[in-house]
């Protein structure tokens, strides 16, 4: 018989992706003793399946795309991009699905490494192995989701790809069927249409990026057409096969669609099946719902940090989340009541209700904080849109021939704060922090008119939305 080796921490972390991994920085930077565990690679979905890998593989499509928009360089890009190389350069920011590099940072914030399956065993318990580490103050939980598949009878047979396969593939496939429209969907269709596949875009709804105003993913379905894609909405795949090797999609008219590949991006799935929830009073295999100091409602020690929440499933937000985890664990364990918590403060996530940043890296980019119109509208505030149509910022013409663009402020109307801005055009993913800080901070409308943009520059956007507010 194995004998059980029990060690006693401050904190079990469970997980070590980026979210686990700021949990742990935070709580040994207040002196707790801490253990990470994780089953896979050390940096978890994003540094190997998601962010990382995918923004590699668009980088060379954007800049490109940049380049053709540009009189004296266009015509010196019109070639295809060299697929090899792009892949190679993407297989570098993995580390080659290695993770050495991330073990030595753990090692060197001074926190203990366990590798395997870790599952809670009881309250303040996790057994990984033959060894149960215990925790004096708190267990968080940062273990992620995974891709959810669609019901569909033989789908296993197909062999489909999902996120994981898109963002680690080392060739292109000839023809390549996405199901979805959302970030993963639009931006591996972005990707791999401009690196040799032929893309077939099937969409359940009536457009893409359906959590973004609505013009946000009608220009994207406008570029990815004109690249040469051909998108589908208000289609279903009712089945798939895999015959000889080619997949055969038959969609909900009837129609049948031959391809080498097919990707399901409809969906994310929390990875708590199999983590012992059950011992701990939890239902396996459900989203943990939590406090704003990301405290599991009920419990006094357990927290669930990351997309398993369901607050935002961001890797930023999550990181985020994780840094006020971290605080909040560490100020309890110093016998600090954060009972009465206040929104905004270095112990409660706020950001996560109605301050959320993303970017959708397509061309065009696509990039919002906030709330959407219709969202605001729900939420009860008293609104008003306010457009611009990015053609007429000079620097949006310097960037490139022919620019496509829109932006959309949020504007209340009682307290004359920003409740959302959404950016779509090329190059405006990194506009978007300057609207995430307006909005966070609710800086109002007359003391935007003091923060001058530079001229010529795409941030120009930010007077003219300004002039449309006062002018209409």
């Amino acid at each position: 018989m194995t004998e059980t080796e029990t060690n006693t921490y401050d904190v079990v972390v469970l997980g070590a992706g980026p979210v686990g991994e700021n949990v742990a920085d935070r709580t040994r930077a207040a002196g707790l003793t801490t253990a990470v565990v994780e089953s896979e690679l050390v940096g978890g979905e994003c540094s190997y399946w998601a962010c990382m890998p995918s923004k590699a593989l668009l980088r060379p499509v954007l800049a490109q795309a940049d380049a053709r928009r540009l009189p004296g360089l266009a015509e010196a890009v019109r070639g295809p991009l060299d697929t090899p190389a792009v892949l190679a350069r993407r297989n570098w920011f993995t580390g080659d699905w290695t993770d050495d590099g991330q073990v030595e940072w753990i090692k060197s914030i001074g926190a203990d490494l366990y590798r395997g399956h870790g599952r809670l065993t009881g309250p303040r318990q996790v057994t990984v192995g033959d060894t149960v580490l215990t925790a004096r103050h708190a267990v968080a939980v940062a273990t992620g989701t995974r891709a959810a598949l669609p019901d569909l009878p033989g789908l296993a047979e197909v062999r489909p790809w999902t996120s994981r396969d898109a963002t680690s593939a080392q060739s292109a496939p000839g023809r390549l069927v996405v199901v979805g429209g959302g970030v993963v969907a639009t931006e591996m269709a972005t990707a791999w249409q401009a690196l040799g596949s032929q893309v077939t875009l099937l969409v359940r709804g009536k457009g893409l990026l359906d959590r973004m105003e609505p013009f946000a993913g009608e220009l994207v379905a406008e570029a990815l057409t004109a690249a040469g894609a051909d998108v589908r909405t208000g289609t279903s795949v009712a089945s798939v096969s895999r015959v000889d090797g080619t997949v055969v999609v038959v969609t909900d008219t009837g129609e049948r669609i031959e391809a080498d590949e097919i990707l399901f991006a409809t969906g994310r799935a929390p990875r708590t099946d199999d983590i012992g929830l059950e011992t701990v009073g939890l239902t396996p295999g459900s989203w943990l719902s939590v406090d704003d100091s990301l405290r599991v409602d009920g419990t006094d020690w357990l927290y669930a940090v990351g997309d398993i929440n369901h607050r935002a499933l961001l890797t930023h937000q999550g990181k985020y989340q994780a840094r006020i985890a971290g605080a909040a664990i560490s100020a309890r364990a110093a016998g600090t009541d954060l009972a009465e918590n206040t929104p905004w403060s270095a112990y409660a996530a706020t950001a996560d209700h109605e301050s959320v940043p993303q970017v959708v890296f397509t061309d065009p980019e696509a990039a919002a904080v906030g709330l959407s119109l219709s969202e605001a509208e729900a939420a009860g505030h008293r609104v008003r849109a306010v457009d611009v149509d990015l053609s007429s910022v000079s620097g949006a013409g310097l960037y490139g021939e022919d620019y496509k663009g829109r932006a959309r402020m949020i504007v209340d109307l009682d307290e004359e704060i920003l409740r959302g801005v959404t950016f779509v055009g090329p190059g405006l993913g990194e506009l978007i922090h300057s609207a995430t800080i307006a909005v966070v901070g609710q800086v109002p409308i007359a003391r935007l008119w003091h923060a001058v943009p530079s001229y010529p520059t795409l941030s120009e956007v930010w007077l003219r939305l300004l002039e449309a507010y006062r002018d209409n």
